[in-house]
């Protein structure tokens, strides 16, 4: 596991995920061709419950649906 902290509307979040999430997190970025920092934002903007479990769902649904 490892915590990062991150800005998000202002304020300093610290996030805990596996460095595999991490990593997959970063390649999704890269992809949309964007920061790894937006799209944390995105999912922040969206989510409807912890910030951590939004971004490990992200990453399980585009490793199943790599188009969405």
């Amino acid at each position: 596991m490892k915590k990062r902290s991150i800005s998000l509307k202002g304020h300093r979040t610290s996030l805990t995920l596996e460095d595999e999430f991490w990593d997959e997190l970063r390649a999704i970025a890269r992809r949309q061709n964007r920061s790894l920092q937006s799209l944390i934002e995105d999912v922040d903007r969206s989510r409807k419950g912890n910030l951590s479990s939004a971004l490990r769902l992200l990453v399980l649904k585009k490793l199943h649906h790599p188009g969405s």
